[in-house]
């Protein structure tokens, strides 16, 4: 009998981006990168370990806005002709690097792994990411959450609860028609969470969700076995605590395995490394140079990137295997000591960004694969969960209520609000404001009204995107992100101004329903 539990839980999100305006767009990059880099290579371990026969069980999150871009022929085909040209790409490496003792093999990889991807994407999938992920979840090895609609920051969002249940209930909403069932978890959009959220959560059906380590230690009561056992929020809504210890070998930059010297240099690039007149082809057609995912070399250390040493792709699995062997001794230990200690069988919440695995990390789905595998068969300690089978395993637990938190830096919303972007928020609660008057006021709105309210309703979603005032925050994009907030909120200011004196351009309604189509079967009066 295991003395504990080991939930795996992945946390799978990008902003919508979508620019049908525009024939290439170099944001719509983020997702092609994405899907390339890690949601398919996550797909194909699936695959194997099925394929084998493991009994395995893994958590993952699949945001709205996510789920809607895997569903967008746009972005279907635009992925698929970026997909041909990485192909194309590798092709001309192998050639480029032929009889290169450290380079070939390595060019020959990509190209393998490209191959692989349009297989699975093109033929296996059918271009259907979405009822690819489905179908792991209806066969019993995967659990699907859902997200906020847009990852609006919850928390900032609650001066008025309107737009909180219209982030909660839409997305719901959207998960039933994707995944033919109610979701039983939420990903709260960067772990943000404020007293009475859950309340809107048990309304929206909701079973549970995840908080940061904080949230939990600091709640009342103080939960008796910390967040090595989910507890109850006064509405009946489970929580389930991150565990700092697996999340520390995983995400530190000091610490973690992802920053060992053996595994691939993410900031060294094809892309910004050969001449432009070869790799133009390849990125901007202004002949900005971007990353195309084919990198030759190792971290190797502290040196600068021109000093980097050729990547070794045996030695880099060989590592995987070792932190994978390394994680689950840690895991065992761990759950051992909290199971004497604690007399429960304790449960390890471990959740990670999906794109840490590929992406950033690019021998992160290796790890995952050898992880379960070895956690399935190499031990007895712990059993693989989902926060699911935990709850229909355990039910009798405490009560608490959680403080006000959030992860990231420093734990209580300071990414999010801050002065580099409190400026969006009045405007966002005076937009709720606005909706939620228009939904009072249009009980039963047919035609070109109703179009033009529930086109409101997605542009006030995607100005509440999360991502915005990250972007900000951090100065990666930062113009688009502004862009793009001040672009929704006007859209949406402009609908306002026409349902109320019932003056709508038909022409500019239909370019914006074109352009942000999100949710196509949206109803306004979730904000009534």
């Amino acid at each position: 009998m295991e003395k504990g539990y080991l939930t795996l839980i992945l946390h799978a999100h990008l902003p919508f981006v979508r620019h049908p305006e525009h024939e290439y767009f170099l944001e719509e990059d983020w997702l092609y990168e994405a899907i390339t880099e890690t949601y398919i290579p996550i797909l194909d371990v699936f695959e194997k370990l099925t394929e084998d026969s493991v009994d395995f069980r893994l958590t993952i999150s699949l945001s709205p806005p996510l789920v809607e871009m895997f569903n967008d022929e746009l972005l279907r085909e635009r992925y698929d002709r970026h997909l041909n040209k990485l192909l194309e790409l590798s092709y001309k490496e192998i050639e480029r690097n032929r009889k290169d003792a450290a380079f070939e093999p390595l060019a020959k990889m990509y190209n393998e792994r490209l191959k692989r991807a349009k297989y699975l994407y093109e033929e296996k999938y059918k271009r259907d990411l979405t009822g690819a992920f489905k179908y792991f979840q209806d066969i019993g090895k995967i659990e699907i959450t859902t997200c906020g609609a847009t990852h609006g920051f919850l928390p900032n969002l609650s001066v008025n609860p309107k737009a909180v249940r219209a982030q909660v209930q839409v997305a719901v909403d959207s998960y039933k028609r994707n995944f033919g069932r109610q979701p039983r978890g939420i990903w709260l959009p960067e772990c943000g969470y404020y007293p009475g959220l859950d309340i809107i959560l048990k309304e929206a059906g909701i079973d549970f969700f995840i908080l940061e380590n904080h949230a939990l230690i600091y709640g009342k009561p103080r939960p008796r076995y910390g967040v090595y056992m989910p507890v109850y929020c006064p509405s009946g809504v489970a929580v389930f605590g991150r565990d700092i210890d697996s999340s520390k070998q995983v995400w530190s930059s000091e610490e973690g395995y992802p920053g060992d010297y053996n595994y691939r240099e993410f900031y060294r690039d094809v892309g910004f490394d050969l001449p432009l007149d070869y790799v133009m082809p390849y990125i901007h057609p202004d002949g900005i140079r971007i990353n195309t995912g084919i990198k030759y070399y190792r971290i190797t250390g502290k040196v600068p990137l021109g000093k980097k040493a050729p990547y070794i792709r045996k030695l880099a699995v060989e590592k995987a295997i070792e932190h994978a062997g390394n994680f689950m001794f840690n895991r065992e230990r761990q759950i051992e000591y909290w199971h004497d200690t604690l007399k429960i069988r304790p449960i390890i919440v471990a959740p990670y960004d999906a794109e840490l695995f590929g992406h950033w990390w690019f021998e992160g789905p290796e790890w995952l694969e050898y992880l379960i595998r070895k956690s399935v068969y190499d031990q007895k300690v712990f059993k693989l969960v989902t926060p699911s089978d935990y709850l229909e395993r355990y039910s009798n637990l405490q009560v608490t209520q959680p403080t006000m938190s959030s992860w990231g830096w420093k734990g209580y919303s300071e990414v999010w609000l801050n002065g580099s972007n409190d400026w969006i928020y009045r405007h966002l609660h005076k937009a709720v404001q606005r909706m939620t008057e228009l939904a009072r006021e249009n009980p039963d709105a047919r035609g070109l009204r109703l179009r033009a309210l529930n086109q409101a309703a997605r542009e006030l979603l995607l100005a509440q995107s999360s991502d915005w005032a990250f972007i900000m925050k951090t100065e990666t994009a930062v113009q688009y992100a502004v862009r793009r907030t001040k672009e929704h909120i006007t859209n949406f200011n402009t609908l306002y101004d026409g349902i109320k004196n019932d003056f709508i351009d038909k022409q500019w309604l239909a370019e914006i329903e074109s352009r942000n189509n999100i949710f196509s079967e949206i109803d306004y009066r979730v904000y009534a």
